[in-house]
């Protein structure tokens, strides 16, 4: 069970009561965990907004840009959309703008294509879920957390295939920094504040907080997320009231709404928590 969690999400506590299968070893369980202190919008779609007049060409999206409600994708369930790109599909998330976009998504490379060079404006941010995604700066095989900032260049492709979970156009304007982290090679330390959690730092700066999280089967926690939370379950499973959460199912909740009665089973996941940017 691997489950993403983010921190100061919301106003109030976010409370999960964790069923895994007990015949699982939970040290193999992780959670990666977001805290980003910027807006779903925010600056970050302002400057995309800005910079393409309003507009990039192609069809304009609204997709779960509404980011003051609750909303859930099971992406397993879903039609690959094809991209302008011939051999990349997506599954989209959250999306606002057009083929130049504020966008959560999951993308998939079929073997030996490739994306033109471009260059992230608003920054990208991706974790590998299956494959090599690969570009001129090196390989980035399954469990590889990328963080391209904004004003980076690359030409992204794969010639295996690969399928990855990414976000555009989410950064501070002003963060430079490059991540490259291989996840499978982490260390984990038990979490101060709660009993049967352990955490991995992946990036941290004074408006975001990523950490990757592991939880031992049949736990309770209660977590103060005043920022709001995002999560995508790379496997297992998770229940959140009535409805359940399977691979490549995600969830984001906003500020001051806290994800409740959450009970994972066999989990691992991928998550963040952003509250809305002023």
């Amino acid at each position: 069970m691997r489950f993403c969690a983010v921190r100061d999400n919301a106003d109030g506590l976010s409370r999960c009561l964790e069923k895994a299968d007990p015949a699982r070893d939970w040290r193999r369980q992780a959670v990666i965990c977001w805290n980003r202190k910027v807006a779903a919008g925010g600056a970050s779609l302002d400057a995309l907004l800005d910079s393409k007049g309003g507009t990039s060409g192609g069809e304009w999206m609204n997709l779960n840009s509404d980011f003051g409600t609750r909303a859930a994708v099971h992406a397993a369930r879903l039609d690959w959309t094809p991209s302008p790109i011939p051999g990349v599909d997506r599954r989209m998330l959250d999306r606002i703008g057009d083929e130049v976009a504020r966008a959560t998504s999951i993308v998939r490379y079929a073997p030996h294509s490739r994306f033109a060079p471009h260059t992230h404006g608003g920054g990208e941010e991706f974790l590998g879920l299956e494959g090599v995604f690969q570009d001129e700066h090196g390989d980035y095989p399954t469990g590889t957390y990328v963080r391209n900032p904004p004003t980076s260049s690359h030409t992204p492709g794969s010639e295996p295939g690969c399928t990855i979970f990414v976000k555009l156009w989410q950064f501070d304007p002003d963060d430079r920094t490059p991540v490259r982290i291989d996840t499978s090679g982490l260390s984990f330390a038990p979490a101060p504040d709660l009993s049967g959690v352990e955490f991995a730092l992946l990036y941290e700066d004074a408006w975001e907080l990523v950490l990757m999280e592991r939880w031992a089967p049949g736990i309770n926690i209660a977590v103060p997320v005043p920022g709001g939370i995002e999560l995508l379950v790379l496997d297992g499973s998770f229940t959140e009231g009535d409805e359940e959460f399977t691979r490549l199912s995600w969830l984001r909740q906003p500020a001051g709404n806290a994800a409740s009665n959450c009970r994972t089973r066999r989990l691992h996941g991928l998550g963040q928590v952003r509250p809305p940017r002023t």
